[in-house]
């Protein structure tokens, strides 16, 4: 579990810290792969919290989602056709998805816990 959470604080810093300047031609490749990374990312957190979690899983659908969202990209742009654009749709819903999924679960558990919480202070 500690692996996305690890990843995330590392690529914040290293966004925040470095003054790097993505040209301007690659801005759809990068606003795909971020999104593809945070659907993994929560992705991730979802299956932790479902205990499902498995490394091999999310490191493969880490590296297999950014490429495959990349890809895409690129051959929409040598087609002359915006496939980013089905990328950002399909990653964009997952995102939401998992988003509200762990919502569910994180109240869910909050319930429990307050109705245990609560049952002992009754007896």
């Amino acid at each position: 579990m500690w692996l996305p959470f690890l990843g995330l604080i590392l690529g914040l810093a290293l966004g925040l810290l470095t003054d790097i300047q993505i040209p301007s031609m690659y801005e759809n490749y990068l606003s795909i792969a971020v999104l593809a990374a945070l659907d993994t990312l929560f992705g991730g957190i979802r299956a932790y919290l479902q205990q499902v979690y498995d490394d091999k899983v999310f490191i493969s659908g880490f590296f297999f989602n950014i490429v495959l969202a990349a890809g895409l990209a690129f051959l929409g742009v040598h087609l002359g056709v915006d496939l980013y654009l089905a990328a950002i749709f399909a990653f964009g819903v997952r995102l939401f998805q998992n988003i509200a999924v762990i919502r569910r679960i994180l109240i869910q558990k909050w319930d429990e816990r307050h109705i245990k919480k609560s049952e002992k202070t009754i007896d």
